[in-house]
């Protein structure tokens, strides 16, 4: 699977239909959603209307979570194979994870303030998500910061493997300190402590997030190609290597 969609020409013919179908999903989950997150599931019976929160905050976090993940699997893919549409995959990837990073921590402390009484405490599961936005703001520099694109590559995928160490440590903080963060009632090995009427529209928010993800990928990396191609073609003449049959060629004619 890997070395077939390593093949830009395949990985571009995938995109091309891929990347509408992503959109199609978002915005289906979105028009279900969305109304039935806001509108028609019930309040929470200690916390109101504030839960609502809940379907922008969680599907993000647990995005955040799996981009960098995801950001890590093809760093470590570009390291050992060699794949240089890993490399653009996973720097595509970078972008849409820290948004929902970032949108993790503003939701989360208006989440909060009415709930904890402050705005922000420095949290375990807090502080671990913290550092991963900033994992995803130096990684992005990263690929920005040199003019050499094999050495920033290669730094990134550095960047992608060590940082992934904190993505555990997000996951599992409420589990290993005492925090006010309350414990994972989503993703638990005895499955989801939340009722069905609040499960099913946060189930289609994260499907959306999801289809959200795949369309920036998908997009990213077509777009990365496309730039390449371009650059090819634009390279001057004399710039470009002889081939061995255009030397031939020449030394006959003269």
């Amino acid at each position: 699977m890997l070395s077939y969609f390593s093949n830009p020409a395949r990985f571009e013919a995938f995109a091309r239909w891929a990347s509408p179908l992503a959109l199609l999903v978002l915005f289906g989950c979105l028009a279900f959603g969305i109304p039935m997150g806001l509108y028609f599931s019930p309040e929470d019976y200690q916390q109101g209307h504030t839960v609502r929160i809940m379907y922008v905050h969680v599907p993000a976090a647990i995005m955040a979570e799996l981009v960098f993940g995801f950001i890590a699997l093809m760093s470590l893919t570009a390291f050992v194979w060699r794949h240089t549409l890993a490399d653009a995959c996973a720097r595509a990837a970078a972008g849409p994870g820290a948004i929902f990073a970032a949108l993790t921590l503003i939701t989360g402390s208006v989440w909060g303030r009415p709930t904890w009484g402050t705005w922000w405490v420095w949290d375990a599961r807090l502080t671990s998500m913290l550092i991963l936005f900033l994992t995803y703001i130096g990684y992005i520099a990263v690929w920005q910061m040199g003019t050499d694109e094999n050495k920033s590559a290669r730094l990134a995928r550095i960047v992608g493997l060590v940082g992934f160490i904190n993505v555990p440590i997000v996951k599992f903080s409420v589990d290993w300190w005492n925090t006010l963060h309350q414990p994972a009632s989503l993703l638990r090995a005895d499955g989801p402590t939340i009722h069905s009427s609040m499960l099913w529209p946060l189930g289609l928010m994260a499907l959306a997030y999801i289809a959200l993800f795949s369309w920036f990928v998908l997009s990213g990396v077509r777009t990365s190609i496309y730039e390449k191609q371009i650059a090819r073609r634009a390279q001057p003449l004399a710039s470009r290597p002889i081939k061995p049959e255009q030397m031939a060629a020449g030394d006959q004619n003269g």
